[in-house]
């Protein structure tokens, strides 16, 4: 089954959005797309300054494995910069079929 990752986050105060997209760019071409199992990823953005990443990987192990990955990535941890540590939540969801 596949995971649905969602995140969900706010920019830190003073964040431009040009420069956390070009970050989110980086990073998801440099890192994320090379993990096993990743499927697809999404950026978007709510109303005001909320913000969700959805990350569809081809299992819970593939996530978990990238996960490990990425902490070390200094594309993920640029990312990592723009965003308010406290705003930040993030849950997985198994696919049905």
């Amino acid at each position: 089954m596949a995971v649905i990752e969602v995140a969900t986050f706010q920019l830190i105060p003073g964040a431009k959005e040009e420069e956390f997209l070009a970050a989110d760019q980086d990073f998801q071409t440099a890192c994320l797309y090379i993990q096993r199992g990743l499927l697809r990823r999404t950026t978007a953005r709510g109303v005001g300054d909320e913000w969700l990443v959805v990350t569809t990987w081809g299992s819970s192990a593939d996530a978990d494995d990238a996960a490990v990955v990425c902490r070390d990535d200094p594309t993920a941890g640029r990312w990592a910069t723009f965003v308010d540590p406290p705003s930040l939540t993030t849950r997985r969801y198994t696919t049905l079929a």
